[in-house]
């Protein structure tokens, strides 16, 4: 279940929301049959919602969206991606504790 603030992105939306998006975005590519991506979720979920208004957070099913994760050249997930005005800055690939994750993506805020 994602938080409030957590956003399902998919083909219809995706140029919208993720790439059109006026603040940084961070995509979560994940599949419902991937143990670290639902270990992952609930980090996801809390950022969305601590960061919400500075961060845009959504998830992007990877068997639900190839045309997006073939796009991003995914192979592996969870692989997370941040977008700047619509361009990949930075992408990480498996599991990492909430602390860290947030490290990585404080540089891209504000």
């Amino acid at each position: 279940m994602a938080g409030a603030h957590t956003l399902e992105f998919t083909e219809q939306n995706f140029e919208t929301e993720a790439k059109g998006s006026s603040i940084p975005v961070l995509i979560d590519f994940w599949a419902t049959w991937c143990p670290p991506c639902k270990m992952l979720a609930p980090i996801i979920d809390e950022l969305a919602d601590e960061l919400a208004g500075k961060l845009k957070v959504g998830k992007v099913d990877t068997d639900a969206c190839p045309n997006i994760r073939d796009g991003f050249g995914v192979n592996s997930i969870p692989t997370l991606v941040i977008l700047k005005g619509g361009q990949e800055v930075e992408r990480f690939v498996g599991f990492m504790p909430k602390k860290a994750l947030l490290s990585k993506i404080e540089p891209h805020l504000g």
